[in-house]
């Protein structure tokens, strides 16, 4: 059976509902899916926060592999949130454990998570 596009959008659903819950349960009940936005969206997790400010998380449930335009579009909906960083969630084949679940990050980001001052994007 292939994929049409209402099931990837269901698939797609069901990853940030499944990553949304995990993290609500694990960091802070706040946290939960965002509803789309359009043009100005401002990623598909709200609530989190590090150092007093926003963090926008980005999840990709996709067969295939795009991490500069992930990053790309984490960093241009984190600006949308006026967001420290954007980080991506990508789903990992053959494993349903949101835990187990990939991070993508620049290490400008990964350093401002560590304590670094603020990074910046010139990408």
């Amino acid at each position: 059976m292939s994929r049409t596009r209402a099931s990837a959008r269901a698939a797609g659903a069901r990853f940030e509902r499944q990553i949304a819950d995990w993290l609500a349960e694990h960091l802070d009940d706040r946290i939960d899916r965002r509803v789309k936005t359009g043009s100005k969206d401002r990623g598909d997790i709200g609530g989190v926060r590090h150092r007093g400010r926003r963090v926008v998380l980005e999840l990709k449930d996709t067969a295939r592999t795009d991490l500069a335009g992930w990053i790309r579009e984490a960093h241009l909906e984190a600006g949308n949130d006026d967001a420290a960083i954007g980080a991506v969630i990508a789903k990992r084949r053959g494993t349903a454990d949101p835990a187990e679940q990939w991070v993508h990050m620049t290490v400008a980001d990964l350093a401002w998570l560590l304590g670094a001052d603020h990074p910046t994007y010139d990408e």
